[in-house]
């Protein structure tokens, strides 16, 4: 399979899904300051780190997703005819911009970590190196591409972390932020470690694994519980789960154990039951009595409703004999953390390094590289933000890979099912007391001494003077 080219109709395309004037998918003051840098004559390479400042509270790491949009946001990246008449008629505008803006397209050169990979604060998800003013107008995209997705996949991680085997689906499609984020939930769970989803859709585009049983309404509209199961045993004679909870659950355990009997004198199997509601871990317990003393060791309890990665922990905790869960809601909108204080900062520009000072805010300089080492036992064992030309050890990897050179791909997007095992592998490789669903270890990236050198030449030269001030980003914001 080769690379193939970007489109030419300024149209975003991910999965199923079509963004028509994709180049305006963008804030305002992004294109204000191409006009003013248009107008200045400012024209040299610009590089841009894209990295989260801090981890959400509780949070011990972030699966880095997204990387395919963002790809090829940049390669579809071209202002239309429609596009620039609109922006003409704002009256912001010089002629000579939308001109140049007319024959835009990216250019440049983006290193970034592969899909799946885990990264932690400050540590670079991606860098963008091109004319100024193409690596500007693509913040706010890139921004959002990657921030929902590795928003989603690591809440997803967490679930899968808890589950420590069990079955997962995702399931929250009907309360997503739109249509667009119910299918990037269902590929980031999928990334991160579920087994299967309930949005078509995404199986469709993907090729993920679906499932799904069925609902409170297929019971209540037969005349009685038992009828519903036989028929819908009947529809589905290796693959019902029976909806316990609609009435009475262990009245329903005891009817579906009768449906079983007769699947099994059929030659069928019933796959499983589901509870919904109440006090689950009792109800599993009780359930999963029925069917055993039933003969039905092999039927699957799987429990869903609100469910997150803690309501899993504390149900395994408890000992409760479920064999997967439904997490829906509280995964596809991230309920505790649904967002991550993910940035695009400008590092370099024409030659020279450039950083921010504002307080809680300061930037490490230069294009860089994330240094992992993982320890004899293949548990991390600590990072390094050096400078992107910095030589990697032979004992350590360098997660930032080039994936893009003069605005085109360097290889195929790896396939999913590539993804998801580095994610597994990543997952398997956390420190015990880093991957805690409550009160992590934090996990920092340690400056090289070649980056804290050209980070203190480069305070020293836009703020002479500043005696006493922090010698970095991380001694101010984490009190390295």
């Amino acid at each position: 399979m080769g690379v193939s080219t970007g489109n030419s109709s300024g149209a975003f395309v991910s999965g199923p899904l079509a963004m028509a004037d994709a180049a305006l998918f963008t804030d305002l003051y992004e294109l204000t300051m191409a006009a003013a840098f248009l107008r200045q004559g400012l024209a040299g390479p610009a590089s841009f780190s894209l990295f989260a400042r801090r981890l959400p509270a509780g949070r011990g790491f972030l699966v880095a997703a997204g990387l395919e949009d963002a790809l090829e946001y940049l390669r579809a990246f071209r202002f239309t005819h429609s596009g620039l008449e609109f922006l003409r008629s704002l009256g912001r505008f010089e002629p000579a911009f939308l001109d140049h803006l007319r024959g835009l397209r990216f250019t440049g050169e983006v290193r970034a970590v592969p899909e799946g990979t885990l990264v932690f604060a400050d540590e670079p998800l991606l860098e963008v190196t091109a004319p100024i003013l193409e690596a500007q107008l693509v913040e706010t995209a890139l921004l959002n591409l990657l921030h929902g997705q590795t928003v989603l996949a690591s809440k997803a991680a967490r679930s899968v972390l808890a589950a420590d085997g069990r079955a997962l689906a995702e399931f929250g499609l009907r309360r997503s932020h739109g249509t667009d984020a119910g299918m990037k939930a269902a590929r980031a769970a999928l990334i991160a470690g579920f087994d299967s989803t309930s949005n078509v859709l995404a199986g469709l585009t993907w090729g993920l694994p679906l499932s799904g049983t069925m609902a409170h309404s297929f019971v209540t509209a037969f005349a009685t519980e038992h009828e519903a199961f036989r028929a819908y045993a009947r529809a589905f004679p290796d693959s019902a789960v029976l909806l316990l909870d609609t009435y009475d659950t262990v009245a329903a355990a005891r009817k579906a154990v009768e449906v079983a009997r007769d699947l099994a004198a059929a030659g069928h199997h019933l796959a499983g039951v589901r509870l919904d509601s109440g006090d689950l871990a009792a109800l599993s317990r009780d359930v999963r009595a029925i069917l055993d003393a039933g003969g039905f060791q092999a039927v699957k309890v799987l429990v869903s409703g609100g469910l997150d990665e803690h309501d899993v922990a504390a149900l395994l905790a408890q000992g409760a004999p479920i064999d997967g869960f439904g997490i829906g809601t509280r995964l596809t909108t991230s309920a505790d953390a649904p967002s991550v204080d993910l940035v695009y900062k400008l590092v370099r520009f024409d030659g020279r390094d450039v950083l921010k000072l504002s307080p809680g805010k300061r930037t490490w300089v230069g294009a860089k590289q994330v240094v992992r080492r993982v320890g004899p036992d293949g548990r991390l064992a600590g990072d390094t933000l050096a400078l992107a030309e910095e030589a990697v050890p032979a004992d350590a990897t360098g997660l930032l890979e080039p994936v893009m050179r003069g605005g085109e791909l360097l290889r195929p997007h790896p396939p999913l099912a590539e993804i998801r095992a580095r994610c597994a592998a990543e997952l398997a490789a956390l420190p015990d007391d880093v991957r805690r669903l409550t009160d992590p270890a934090p996990y920092l990236a340690m400056p090289s001494e070649r980056l804290r050198e050209r980070q203190r030449a480069a305070e020293a030269g836009v703020s002479p003077g500043r005696v006493g001030a922090p010698e970095s980003p991380l001694s101010e914001a984490k009190g390295a």
